[in-house]
């Protein structure tokens, strides 16, 4: 199954054949456990659940204690499910090497969050002129509707509100390196979130 849990470490660059410098975004991925697999006959369709990140005890509930301690995991401070048919039993272990140097994988992560934001910063919006007497229109986002038609301000209007802290995909980066002893992987290109950000890493599905 090719499939981890991760997070973010940052972003350096490395040098192909040919002298030239390649963005990368640093990932520790991993090991991560099998805690659980989902059948068609149990749970009505096919996943695996994975555990990452050990964590002390008292950080976990009683009822997810227990579920570990099923197959004797160690406490996991993160659970997540990933779709798949292919059989693989509980309780085993994955690492980086799931995946190979030159393969394309999406990665899944929350953005940064901003805070509440005006139009011009959240969607890039002109604001008003900035002379012709106007002292407090220059980042406003100015009329929002017409008239007696429609005479109402329709749904989904780009509005003032909270930016980022979205769940946000990046699709189609490539692998440019594996270490497999410190369980890092470099894919070329951003990845959403700060520093320490969980990530999910699948196989790409828009190949």
């Amino acid at each position: 199954m090719k499939g981890l849990i991760g997070k973010k470490v940052g972003m350096t660059q490395l040098f192909d054949d040919s002298g030239k410098a390649v963005p990368v975004t640093v990932i520790k991925a991993g090991p991560c456990y099998v805690t659980q697999v989902r059948t068609v006959n149990n749970d009505g369709y096919n996943a695996v659940q994975l555990g990452y990140e050990e964590a002390k005890p008292q950080r976990l509930t009683g009822g997810e204690l227990g579920h570990l301690k099923r197959n004797d995991l160690p406490p996991l401070r993160y659970l997540r499910e990933f779709r798949t048919t292919e059989e693989i039993e509980e309780g085993q272990v994955l690492t980086v090497e799931v995946f190979t140097e030159g393969e394309r994988v999406d990665i899944v992560g929350k953005s940064k969050g901003r805070g509440f934001a005006g139009v011009v910063k959240r969607y890039g919006f002109s604001g008003g002129p900035k002379t012709h007497g106007q002292s407090d229109r220059q980042r406003a986002p100015g009329s929002i509707g017409a008239g007696s038609t429609p005479g109402r301000v329709f749904k989904g209007k780009r509005m003032p509100g909270r930016m980022g802290n979205d769940t946000v995909t990046s699709q189609n980066l490539l692998i440019s390196r594996i270490d497999p002893e410190n369980n890092i992987i470099a894919v070329r290109g951003s990845v959403p979130g700060p520093k320490n950000g969980l990530v999910i890493i699948k196989e790409a599905r828009k190949q």
